[in-house]
C-alpha cells in the first residue's frame, strides 16, 4: 500500500467533537474522510496517495462501523502502523454528563442507545473503546472546551509547514430597500451620509465612479468617519483570526445599494487588501 506522508486518525466517544477536529484539519489542508469503514481504509489511502495535494490525510473512524471496538485495534497495529510511518491516533472523550447534555441539545440518537438510556449507552461505549484509547498518541478531554478552544488546540498541534489558515473577508455592499444579506458578521449603515442619488448628474453613476467618490470625500466629516471605520475593522480582524474564523462577512448598506455603500465598501476592501487580508467584494445591488 502506498502511504500518505502524514496520516491522522480521529476516533473516540460519540459526541466528543470528532467532526470539529476533522473540519479543523481540513482548514489546515488535510484531505479528510468521515465514518470510513475499516475495510475501506487501505483502498482509500491508496487512492488518495495518487493525488498530488493529498499527502496529508485525516480519517474519522468510530463505533458507527460495525464491530469497530473489536476489529480496529488489531487492524491499526498490524496494518496502519506498519505501513504509514507518520500516523497519529487522536482519541476524544468527555465526561458522561457533558456527552449526555450534548445529545440532549442536538436531539440526535446515540449510535449505541437504541433501547438503552443515554448514560448507559455512553458508559458502554467508553468501556468498549478502552483498548482503542490505549493505542492513542493523544487523548483529548473536550468536556471544558468550547468549539473555538477545541479548534485552537488542534491548530496548535497540527500546524504543519506549508499550510497556513487564511481568513477570507467578504465585503458586501447592498441596499436596505432590497433586504439585508442574511449571513453578515458585521454590519455598517452609511445612510447618514448625503445621498448622491439626489444630485442629478451623479444619479446614473455608481459608487465605483470617480464623481461619486469625490462627492463623498467633499462631505464634512466623511474622512473622519472612514478613518474610524477602517481603524475599527483593522482592530477587529485579528481578534476574529484568534477565534479561528475562516470566513468573515462585512455588510455596508445604504438605501439603494448603488452609491454610498458601494463607495465605502470598495474603499474598505482596497485598504484591507493593501494591509494583507484576503478580500472578496460583492456589490449586490449596484446595477439595479
Amino acid at each position: 500500500m502506498k502511504a500518505p506522508e502524514y496520516l491522522v486518525i480521529i476516533t473516540g466517544l460519540s459526541g466528543s467533537g470528532k467532526s470539529y477536529v476533522q473540519s479543523t484539519l481540513e482548514d489546515l489542508g488535510f484531505y479528510c474522510s468521515d465514518n470510513l469503514p475499516i475495510a475501506l481504509i487501505e483502498p482509500f489511502l491508496e487512492e488518495v496517495a495518487t493525488h498530488e495535494k493529498a499527502n496529508r490525510v485525516g480519517i474519522v473512524v468510530d463505533v458507527r462501523t460495525h464491530d469497530f471496538a473489536t476489529i480496529f485495534p488489531q487492524f491499526y497495529r498490524e496494518r496502519i502502523q506498519s505501513v504509514v510511518p507518520n500516523v497519529v491516533l487522536i482519541f476524544l472523550e468527555a465526561s458522561d454528563e457533558v456527552l449526555a447534555r450534548r445529545y440532549s441539545e442536538t436531539r440526535r440518537p446515540h449510535p449505541l442507545a437504541k433501547d438503552l438510556p443515554i448514560i448507559e449507552a455512553i458508559q458502554r461505549e467508553r468501556t468498549a473503546l478502552a483498548e482503542v484509547k490505549a493505542l492513542a498518541n493523544m487523548v483529548v478531554d473536550t468536556s471544558q472546551f468550547s468549539v473555538h478552544e477545541l479548534k485552537a488546540e488542534v491548530m496548535k498541534r497540527f500546524r504543519l509547514s506549508g499550510y497556513e489558515v487564511t481568513m477570507l473577508v467578504t465585503i458586501i455592499s447592498f441596499g436596505f430597500k432590497y433586504s439585508m444579506p442574511y449571513n453578515l458578521d458585521l454590519l455598517f449603515d452609511v445612510r447618514f451620509l448625503p445621498n448622491p442619488h439626489f444630485v442629478e448628474e451623479l444619479r446614473p453613476l455608481t459608487g465605483l465612479d470617480e464623481g461619486v467618490i469625490e462627492y463623498l470625500r467633499r462631505q464634512p466629516d466623511y474622512e473622519t468617519f472612514y478613518s474610524r471605520l477602517l481603524d475599527f475593522v483593522k482592530y477587529l480582524l485579528p481578534e476574529y483570526r484568534k477565534e479561528m474564523k475562516s470566513y468573515l462577512t462585512i455588510g455596508v448598506g445604504c438605501t439603494g445599494g448603488k452609491h454610498r455603500s458601494v463607495a465605502v465598501g470598495q474603499r474598505l476592501a482596497d485598504d484591507l487588501a493593501e494591509a494583507g487580508y484576503l478580500i472578496e467584494v460583492v456589490h449586490r445591488d449596484c446595477r439595479r
